[in-house]
């Protein structure tokens, strides 16, 4: 019961502290560059579930990993990416206003990729799959949260700058005890898996972190925009897919749906923070 509870909420502060980190000058900015924002936003709706399914379709998955390995697919960038993106010399104004477009879009695409996946990878054993309800629920746990923390930004700037860093620190933290709750929980089906997990978990890390800078080299974009689509590609919010796990299931605690986005969460930096200083080096002046 404590983590049905714990979990939602700790969604919640997550994504406050990342509208306490927004401007509506964030929003806006879609008008400014929309060929840099309209290419991350398909790159991240599109290309990565894409890229998931057919990476998933060469595995011997169990049909409950590969269904978790899709959730996690369908999830916006996470919380930390504007810092990596800060790190790999990206564009730092456009990885902002990603992760909140795509964030609150996914309030959307979420229940309705969610619904497919579920009924190709699950056939007769899938959960019944409540779009609607799925599609409230994140509202709620996302874009209330989001719209909440941009609108105190607005109302006291001067408290967001001085508390920012500690709202961070505390999603930060928060964001680690999800991702141990949710290994914990689920240890001996992560020990039975991680061995099929790594490999297909990893690959996916690194294919959209090289896509994202391929791609947008291709459309003409500057090389710090493309490094900037390269981490919001390869950096999920694992969080959001814990959660929306746990509401397809509701059967109480974490399922087993969860597990890939509980690894993710780790091994997304360990493929992430090496891959981006290299592809720094290759395409950061371009």
């Amino acid at each position: 019961m404590l983590i049905d509870v714990a979990l939602p909420l700790s969604l919640a502060i997550i994504m406050f502290s990342l509208g306490f980190g927004l401007t509506f000058a964030d929003f806006g900015r879609v008008l400014t560059m929309p060929r840099a924002v309209i290419t991350g936003m398909a790159m991240q709706v599109l290309a990565v579930p894409a890229v998931a399914f057919v990476l998933v379709s060469f595995t011997n998955l169990p049909p409950a990993m590969a269904f978790g390995v899709m959730l996690l697919s369908f999830c916006p960038g996470g919380v930390t990416s504007n810092i990596l993106t800060k790190l790999a010399g990206g564009t730092v104004a456009l990885s902002i206003t990603l992760t909140a477009v795509v964030s609150l879009f996914s309030v959307v695409t979420v229940p309705v990729l969610v619904g497919w996946a579920a009924t190709t990878f699950l056939g007769s054993a899938a959960p019944e799959i409540n779009v609607t309800a799925i599609g409230m629920s994140m509202f709620v746990i996302t874009a209330v949260p989001v719209t909440l923390g941009v609108l105190l930004r607005f109302i006291a700037p001067d408290f967001a700058d001085k508390q920012e860093s500690r709202v961070s620190m505390a999603a930060l933290v928060l964001f680690v005890v999800i991702v141990a709750a949710a290994l914990a929980t689920n240890w001996t089906m992560f020990v039975t898996h991680i061995a099929g997990l790594g490999p297909i978990l990893i690959g996916l890390n690194a294919v959209l972190l090289i896509l994202g800078v391929v791609v947008a080299r291709v459309l003409g974009l500057s090389g710090p925009d493309g490094l900037c689509i390269s981490v919001e590609m390869g950096v999920q919010n694992a969080t959001l897919g814990i959660a929306v796990a746990g509401l397809i299931a509701q059967t109480g605690g974490i399922p087993d749906y969860a597990i890939p986005a509980a690894v993710y969460g780790i091994t997304m930096y360990v493929v992430t923070i090496p891959g981006m200083f290299v592809l720094r080096m290759i395409f950061g002046k371009t």
